[in-house]
């Protein structure tokens, strides 16, 4: 048992879903349970539709919908040769109602709820088509809606998934699913709680899911295929010289993930460690590369490793009346981060003041700094990015930071952060 994640890029277009049905196909005799994320910048614009119709511009939204529905339409036709009407007959029609219905509707619930109905789309499309093709091409596979297999609590983008349950419907409904085909598509990123609304396990949440998969199956190994030859020690978008690494551990690659290593979901690594399943990062644009491994090993000698957030806050907060923060009054600012459902991506207190760096969502930013302003004095700057660099030297630190302000930082004798006015 294999389980494979193929990501929105792996399938942007019908060339690259022909190339990932031929990656499919050179797998032959073994069982594979494959994740399939949404269509190249799909979620985006389904973010963007949610956007428009939380704003109560319900027709804007709905046109955005339209432009989504003709894209998976077209790609469908092109790809299997057959009319644009055949379409109805896969289900996704009733995918497309499904979110058309909301959206006639008003919005009386948060943001986070409507996020989760429409969002949730994306994934459901994708594998419906790509199942389809894969059907029509000769490699036989079952399709499903993990909404029907995952439960999880109504924590609306984070949901948190109910394990034991969860655990019951895999080995009810996926399992034997292997004894009528070697394949089993389905989605990542969702789930549904027990009133069957839909729910997502937060951005980039395909690599989770695919992890609690291989966990649940006991799978041999978890292989995640991407647009880049492996792991690398940085994001070659940004950083042209990039280098790959063949081999890392179970325990870098958290610590990578936690800093915001977009390589990696930051929990995908638990489910995988905890029954010592290998994780292996693929490229799917030459898929001969044997590409990163991630295990148990531990792995010495590794380069410089650099992670860039962009888009962050500095929150500054000092005592109103000179009190130490640490009396007090730090664990009264961790409710109310609790409460705004979001943490510090770094944070340093002296005296009386307390520096926090954390990503600009700025509903939340917002609930935060008015609430903290009851305890404290409250300066809010934005427009800063997070650079962290493992195994970092002083000659790196210097060359990504020579000539911009650094307003916070960090370091141990493995990592060092440092918060930098853009």
């Amino acid at each position: 048992m294999k389980v494979f994640k193929f990501g929105g890029a792996s399938i942007n277009s019908v060339e690259r879903i022909k190339n990932v049905a031929k990656i499919i196909s050179e797998f032959k005799n073994e069982k594979i349970l494959i994740i399939i994320s949404a269509m190249g910048k799909v979620t985006n614009e389904l973010e963007n539709v949610v956007n428009l119709f939380y704003a109560g511009d319900r027709e804007a939204a709905l046109e955005g919908f339209e432009k989504i529905k003709s894209l998976h339409i077209n790609v469908y036709s092109e790809l299997t040769g057959l009319p644009a009407e055949s379409y109805r007959e896969i289900g996704i029609n009733d995918l497309f109602t499904e979110v058309e219905w909301l959206l006639h509707d008003r919005p009386v619930r948060p943001y986070d709820y409507y996020y989760d109905q429409i969002v949730c789309i994306g994934e459901l499309l994708s594998t419906s088509i790509v199942s389809s093709y894969l059907n029509i091409t000769g490699i036989k596979n079952n399709w499903i809606d993990v909404r029907d297999i995952f439960r999880t609590d109504d924590n609306f983008r984070d949901a948190t998934i109910d394990w034991e349950f969860t655990q019951g419907r895999v080995t009810e409904s996926i399992v034997p699913l292997f004894d009528q085909a070697d394949l089993v598509i389905t989605q990542g990123f969702i789930g549904s709680t027990d009133e069957n609304e839909s729910t997502t396990l937060g951005r980039e949440g395909s690599d989770f899911t695919a992890a609690i998969f291989a966990n649940m199956l006991d799978a041999e190994t978890q292989t995640i295929w991407k647009d880049v030859e492996g792991v690398m020690n940085a994001d070659p978008k940004l950083f042209p010289d990039a280098q790959f690494i063949s081999k890392l551990s179970f325990r870098e690659v958290i610590e990578m993930a936690y800093y915001g290593a977009q390589v990696i979901h930051p929990k995908t690594i638990k489910p995988l460690q905890n029954k010592s399943i290998p994780l292996h990062v693929r490229c799917f644009l030459k898929p001969a590369l044997p590409g990163t491994i991630i295990s148990d090993e531990p792995v010495t000698n590794l380069p410089p490793i650099i992670v860039l957030k962009e888009n962050q806050v500095l929150l500054q907060l000092e005592s109103r009346d000179f009190s130490f923060v640490e009396d007090t009054l730090i664990g009264k600012l961790h409710e109310l981060f609790a409460d705004a459902r979001i943490r510090p991506n770094l944070s340093l207190n002296g005296a009386i003041t307390l520096l926090c760096c954390l990503d600009d969502k700025p509903e939340k930013i917002e609930k935060l700094a008015l609430a903290a302003s009851d305890l404290f004095e409250v300066q809010v700057e934005k427009n800063c990015t997070l650079l962290t660099i493992r195994h970092y030297t002083d000659e790196i630190v210097e060359k990504l930071t020579a000539g911009r302000g650094q307003l916070l930082s960090q370091q141990n004798k493995d990592t060092v952060q440092i918060l930098i006015r853009n």
